[in-house]
């Protein structure tokens, strides 16, 4: 699991001066009827955790930055520690280019999952760049096929 760190205000700078970097649209999260709206810079003011993962067509380490989700996801009212139908909780992200995937909230949460899940905002001390300035990463898993590019919506629903 990544370590708190305080924001990077080298990255923060360059995050507000790159406007085509900042977020046009909002990166929205919402639960219930509760929403919230973030910006890149505004993501970039948070504390911030790096995990390290290889990338899978270089097969040459990485190292991702930025804020966990969970402590987004607690501004929006979802529960800090789950418990009982807290575990029907999950998530729902989509990219700018419509791509959607699903985390139960289990997994999104380090009370219960040893992996970390960001919205990283920069990948080796260099801002994102091509897709977005914010991409949601998982540490543990075996490929990044539910990374998502250019986060600007993350929905957390109840299963039925």
């Amino acid at each position: 699991m990544g370590h708190p760190r305080p924001p990077d205000t080298s990255l923060t700078r360059q995050l507000a001066d790159q406007g085509r970097d900042a977020m046009v649209t909002p990166l929205k999260i919402s639960y219930g009827k509760k929403s919230e709206e973030w910006t890149a810079p505004k993501l970039a003011q948070l504390p911030h955790e790096t995990i390290q993962v290889t990338n899978e067509r270089t097969r040459a380490p990485e190292s991702y930055s930025g804020v966990p989700l969970m402590a987004l996801l607690v501004e929006v009212g979802v529960p800090q520690k789950l418990k009982g139908k807290d575990f029907r909780l999950y998530v729902v992200a989509e990219g700018r280019d419509g791509y959607k995937v699903v985390y139960s909230l289990g997994e999104v949460s380090p009370d219960v999952h040893d992996g970390s899940v960001l919205l990283a905002d920069s990948v080796d001390g260099r801002p994102l760049a091509g897709d977005g300035p914010v991409e949601l990463v998982i540490s543990g898993e075996r490929r990044p096929a539910r990374w998502v590019r250019g986060v600007v919506s993350i929905k957390v629903q109840a299963a039925d």
